[in-house]
């Protein structure tokens, strides 16, 4: 049985680039030839494989968003 054109996605070559500036070519489905992938969060800065020493980046204040909104819960909060 013959498969279609449009039944697979379109495997080419990008450039992945690090939170540290290492740059790595692999094959994805993101974007087209060429493009670029620019990686905020990455396994050298990442809390998961660092050992989870780093503080949490607050990105458009989504952190400081959150903490407001549920202050008065009371769960887990410091003392």
């Amino acid at each position: 049985m013959a498969r279609k054109a449009t039944e697979h996605p379109d495997y080419h070559f990008i450039k992945v680039v690090l939170t540290n500036g290492t740059e790595y070519q692999t094959r994805s489905t993101y974007g087209k030839e060429g493009d670029t992938l620019n990686l905020d969060i990455d396994p050298s800065t990442h809390p998961a494989w660092t050992g989870g020493s780093q503080q949490l980046l607050d990105r458009g204040g989504r952190v400081s968003r959150f903490n407001s909104k549920f202050a008065g819960l009371g769960l887990g909060a410091k003392k």
